[in-house]
């Protein structure tokens, strides 16, 4: 079996590996530069790298990087550790490079207008498989999006019951309105997707919140819903929202270390989503931002 046609395989079936490779050889070792070997998400592997515990390290090096999403590189030793005698006569130091084999990323835009068309034509250079929903014709069809990956024009509640998000999914609401922006977050947020974002102002953010916390649903999903969606950019046109949100999901995607802004300004700040006075706190605290 070719190793990278079975790349190809895992990654059309959305699943997950990391490939290994021998990057650098001094002296001798049990195996060659250059070769390789894949490790699946199922534990199951393809290829060597030199087999015992060299091969065993990698290996568990590998449900590392899966994990991370991020290459890293590790030495050894040959010569200085008895651990990896293999019974030949062998005594270099060998550099093996392990990086992640992750299947596109998925992106969900549910809404079809001129946000949601730019937010295609930014993501998909950026490299995501792009999906949009809408119940609308004139605006969900292959004209509009040529290169999306699916187009659906159903109604929002036909068409989620359909769709699975994944760990790797990502979910955008721009909808035309209040009512269907709630209808998709409610369904949204009890999804596994990585990254839900939802377009609109604070007041509108926190009003959808709090009906939503009213019917039940645990206060601590919406922790990760990126509200204002997008990077705080001052962007105004649809365009440039779409840059912004574009620019949120690549460091999502990437595991960006640093704190982005999204709705746990909810926590940051201590107001209370079901207080009658926090639209109140929202006003004053946007004019603090405003005059700082």
């Amino acid at each position: 079996m070719d190793i990278y046609e079975e790349i190809v395989r895992l990654r059309q079936e959305g699943r997950r590996g990391a490939i290994a490779t021998i990057v650098n050889v001094r002296g001798s070792i049990p195996s060659f530069e250059t070769a390789k070997m894949l490790i699946r998400d199922d534990g199951s592997i393809l290829g060597t790298v030199g087999g015992g515990c060299v091969e065993a390290e990698v290996w568990q090096a590998a449900r590392e990087v899966m994990e991370s999403e991020k290459p890293r590189t590790i030495t050894f030793n040959l010569n200085q550790d008895p651990k990896y005698d293999t019974g030949l006569v062998c005594g270099g130091t060998l550099d093996i490079f392990i990086e992640p084999v992750l299947p596109p990323a998925s992106l969900y835009i549910f809404g079809a207008g001129h946000v949601a068309l730019s937010l295609y034509r930014t993501a998909k250079t950026a490299g995501f498989d792009i999906n949009v929903i809408d119940d609308r014709n004139s605006y969900a069809n292959r004209e509009r999006f040529p290169e999306a990956k699916e187009v659906v024009a159903e109604d929002f509640d036909r068409a989620m019951a359909k769709i699975s998000p994944s760990e790797i999914s990502y979910i955008v609401i721009v909808t035309r309105g209040h009512h269907d922006d709630m209808r998709v977050l409610r369904w949204a947020v009890q999804t596994q997707a990585r990254y839900i974002g939802m377009i609109g102002s604070k007041r509108k953010t926190i009003t959808i919140f709090r009906e939503l916390v009213k019917e039940g649903i645990p206060e601590h999903l919406f922790e990760r819903v990126h509200a204002p969606v997008g990077l705080d950019i001052g962007a105004i046109t649809p365009e440039e929202i779409a840059v912004a949100i574009t620019a949120e999901l690549i460091a999502v995607r990437r595991r960006v270390e640093r704190p982005l802004p999204h709705m746990s300004w909810f926590h940051s700040r201590k107001i209370d989503a079901n207080s009658p006075n926090a639209e109140s706190e929202i006003a004053s605290d946007e004019f603090k931002r405003e005059k700082s």
